[in-house]
């Protein structure tokens, strides 16, 4: 019921500015949430379709509504049409690394920092990026993956599995692409302090804690 009624928030904040594409726009943000929830049931056989489908998943999970949401103000502050692909590149790199930083913490925060239980996502039944890439190492992964932890023991297995790889370097330098990828389109537009405000966010996401 909370969530019906922020949607309906949401619509009529988004009829009462009567800017057709802006409400495009954050449309197809939601329409992506729903998407990514309905793709998180599911799992891939093949380990590169696999890696594929988490992240695009991520990215309409996570990554959509920050996109989406920078490219409507730019579009509400009347921007040319490569400045909205700018912000909504920004935002998609921003979103991106976001979600792998807390894959990532997933696994090496503890649950009083986190305030959710640590390897809460495998006890979930999801294969994150730090999985898919221990994977590369240790096979006997997979087959958990395909049973989404379910027997005894696998989530203990996958969670030491994963710290005895190269999963959560990986996934780190993975959102450590995206970060820097950030900041050059933060570069490209004009000096401002809003401008080195978003050459500062990158940092803030790489290095958060929760």
């Amino acid at each position: 019921m909370a969530g019906d009624f922020i949607l309906a928030v949401v619509s009529m904040l988004l009829a009462n500015m009567q800017n057709c594409d802006v409400t495009c726009t954050i449309s197809q943000a939601i329409s992506d949430l729903v998407q990514g929830e309905f793709m998180q049931l599911g799992s891939k056989e093949t380990e590169n379709e696999r890696f594929a489908h988490y992240l695009t998943k991520t990215y309409r999970k996570t990554a959509s509504l920050i996109a989406n949401s920078l490219k409507s103000v730019a579009m509400l502050a009347d921007s040319d049409d490569q400045l909205c692909e700018i912000a909504f590149q920004y935002g998609r790199n921003i979103g991106l690394a976001f979600q792998l930083v807390d894959d990532l913490l997933d696994f090496v925060s503890s649950t009083d920092t986190m305030g959710k239980p640590t390897a809460a996502d495998l006890k979930l039944g999801l294969a994150t990026a730090p999985v898919l890439f221990a994977c590369e190492k240790y096979p006997e992964l997979n087959p958990m993956i395909m049973r989404r932890f379910q027997e005894p023991g696998d989530v203990e297995k996958a969670f030491e599995l994963v710290h005895e790889s190269q999963g959560l370097e990986q996934t780190q330098f993975l959102a450590k692409k995206h970060c820097v990828e950030a900041i050059k389109l933060a570069n490209s537009i004009a000096t401002s302090p809003y401008q080195k405000a978003l050459i500062i966010v990158p940092d803030l996401v790489i290095n958060r804690m929760k």
